[in-house]
């Protein structure tokens, strides 16, 4: 037993030092998807905010090799958990794409240690203005007269936009068809040209439209309202009780991080989005800044876990 001391008072003393020593190199960040995204852009700025506090270079790996972003995030589950390789997740990843996909290649909620909530990106519920509806209550019986007749666009099968189509057909009871494209930019040109009736995008990309008198707004998919579009009501109240889609993107961890280095890492962000130039930036972009403990976030990704799967499975379908 005396042999097992000097090991034992060496560990006790070293965790503490990596808290201490870390950053001692760059930094990177996985973001499982293209750039130019939501996801992508905050992972840019807190990788600017990293450089800038920690005196270590932080830097952007887009691994956008397809399968709702599994891939990439596979990936990240898998790396030497030392604080030095982080992922920017979201809700696709971490709440659509493990009930979705056969074998994602990782435990959402096991493979990984959450930092931090990074933001919100609300999405909006907008249709073509030729359409005769003024609110959520009118669209859900308007799609009830024409069973199979208004159709919605998405960026893919899969998508967050699909499952907020999907969530929104099984709680109002309304068939309605999936109309996939190759990202929410293509979607949304066709919905503006009037070949689809509705669709659901995120606010920074409907804004524009919207304001333009192109496209007309009828609710946001969180429960409560949002900074972005304040006169905006929730979905929930609009309509359609029960109806949410929270759409997060948030820092994360390979699981077996010290806990050392993920909570000196959330202390910087929370400090950082507690600053009003911050929060006032994340909304020009489109986003509800985050923040909160590590333990906040963990519940807002299981809630989001759970959410999806059951939306999911009431719609009844799977990627292999």
């Amino acid at each position: 037993m005396k042999s097992m001391l000097p090991l034992l008072l060496f560990l006790c003393a070293e965790t503490p030092a990596i808290a201490q020593e870390y950053p001692a190199k760059p930094i990177r960040i996985i973001v499982a998807f293209a750039p130019g995204a939501s996801t992508d852009i905050l992972a840019r700025a807190v990788a600017q905010r990293f450089t800038e506090v920690f005196g270590q270079t932080a830097i952007v790996e887009n691994r956008a090799a397809g399968g709702g972003g599994t891939v990439g995030t596979a990936f990240a589950a898998k790396v030497p958990p030392d604080g030095y390789t982080l992922l920017m997740a979201n809700n696709s990843t971490h709440a659509v794409a493990p009930h979705l996909y056969k074998k994602p290649g990782y435990d959402a909620l096991r493979d990984f240690a959450p930092i931090s909530l990074v933001g919100w990106v609300p999405l909006a519920l907008v249709t073509h203005p030729s359409l005769p509806v003024r609110d959520v209550k009118e669209l859900v019986a308007l799609a009830r007269s024409r069973p199979g007749q208004l159709m919605y666009s998405s960026s893919g099968t899969g998508t967050t936009l699909h499952l907020a189509g999907e969530l929104l057909k099984s709680l109002a009871k309304i068939d309605i068809v999936h109309i996939p494209y190759k990202g929410a930019g293509l979607g949304a040109i066709d919905l503006v040209g009037g070949q689809v009736q509705f669709a659901f995008l995120s606010i920074s990309a409907g804004l524009p439209f919207i304001r333009q008198n192109r496209l007309r707004a009828l609710g946001v998919t969180t429960l409560k309202r949002t900074a972005l579009f304040p006169e905006l009501p929730p979905i929930a109240e609009a309509g359609v009780p029960g109806y949410e889609l929270p759409n997060w993107v948030g820092l994360l961890a390979p699981a077996a991080t010290p806990p050392e280095i993920v909570t000196r890492l959330n202390g910087e962000l929370a400090r950082w989005m507690a600053q009003p130039e911050t929060r006032q930036k994340m909304l020009s972009l489109g986003v509800d800044a985050g923040g909160g403990s590590a333990a906040s976030f963990a519940e807002t990704m299981a809630h989001g876990h759970a959410l999806m799967g059951k939306t999911i499975q009431r719609a009844g379908f799977k990627i292999e």
